[in-house]
């Protein structure tokens, strides 16, 4: 019986040639093992964290049980110290990482779209992004006091200068052919601006803020040094003076729990709004 080359490479690929399921280069992998993976990667670490702090001759001050964190957890929480801290610092990413984001994006879209903007003002952002937010805070404090406002600066500072390069950054790359399809189908700059380059970068714009919210987060225990009363990063900062070692550690996972959520709640948002992004993906 004769097959045709190509029937024959269609019947051995599946059987012979196609490899492991976890080594699949940019393929998804089967939903239980996903949730096998997702489990052990918090499951293992936490294991050992027991194991180490239960056989280990380790000073409790130093490394704490994950049961003395829980206790500590409570403790905080029962007193309602734990909630203060974790709404003051919500409230100060929140509206510093917002105000960030509101200027950030339209600034990086145009700096994307006009070689004219970005050569005005690549440059000075460049500089910028260098300069560590941490050592703006003598001036913050010199020009605003010791109140909210030179915390949530120092947030906004962290965050629209990398947002707004890594944005730029996403429009540089819309493909050019599509650009000027439009002009030629009858769009002006404007329909171009808003209805063709907005929406094919608006994946990359989630995942630029996404990947920004983390700094954000990181400053605010920075920011929080500057004669905060409440905070996550106070808690850790007056629980390390006094070495309460299980304290430092609830404020940690506190913020790591609350940076993962609003990581899933980013990419909720990407899936839910950007449907055919997923699709390409």
């Amino acid at each position: 019986m004769n097959q045709s080359p190509g029937s024959i490479r269609s019947f051995i690929r599946p059987t012979t040639l196609k490899p492991t399921v976890f080594w699949q280069i940019a393929e998804d992998i089967p939903k239980p093992l996903n949730t096998v993976l997702v489990i052990t990667s918090i499951g293992v670490p936490l294991l050992l964290w027991w194991l180490v702090t239960t056989f280990g001759n380790i000073d409790p001050k130093f490394l704490p049980s994950p049961g003395k964190v829980l206790e500590a957890f409570g403790r905080l929480w029962s007193t309602r110290e734990l909630l203060k801290d974790t709404v003051a610092s919500l409230w100060r990413v929140g509206v510093g990482f917002l105000f960030a984001a509101l200027f950030s994006i339209p600034v990086g879209v145009l700096m994307g779209s006009f070689a004219s903007i970005r050569a005005l003002l690549e440059p000075i952002f460049g500089l910028m992004r260098y300069m560590p937010a941490p050592a703006f805070i003598p001036l913050l404090i010199l020009y605003l006091g010791i109140g909210e406002e030179p915390k949530i600066t120092l947030i906004f500072i962290g965050v629209f200068f990398f947002n707004s390069l890594m944005v730029m950054d996403t429009v540089k790359f819309v493909p050019k052919d599509l650009i000027e399809s439009t002009y030629m189908l009858g769009g002006n700059r404007l329909q171009t601006l808003f209805q063709v380059i907005f929406p094919h970068v608006l994946p990359g714009i989630i995942d630029a803020c996404r990947i920004n919210l983390a700094a954000a987060w990181q400053l605010v225990i920075v920011s929080e040094l500057i004669a905060a009363t409440e905070g996550l990063g106070r808690r850790i900062s007056v629980a390390g003076r006094f070495l309460r070692t299980d304290e430092i550690f609830v404020g940690l996972i506190v913020i790591g729990v609350i940076g993962l959520s609003f990581d899933l709640l980013f990419q909720y948002f990407l899936r839910v709004s950007c449907k055919w992004a997923n699709q390409k993906r």
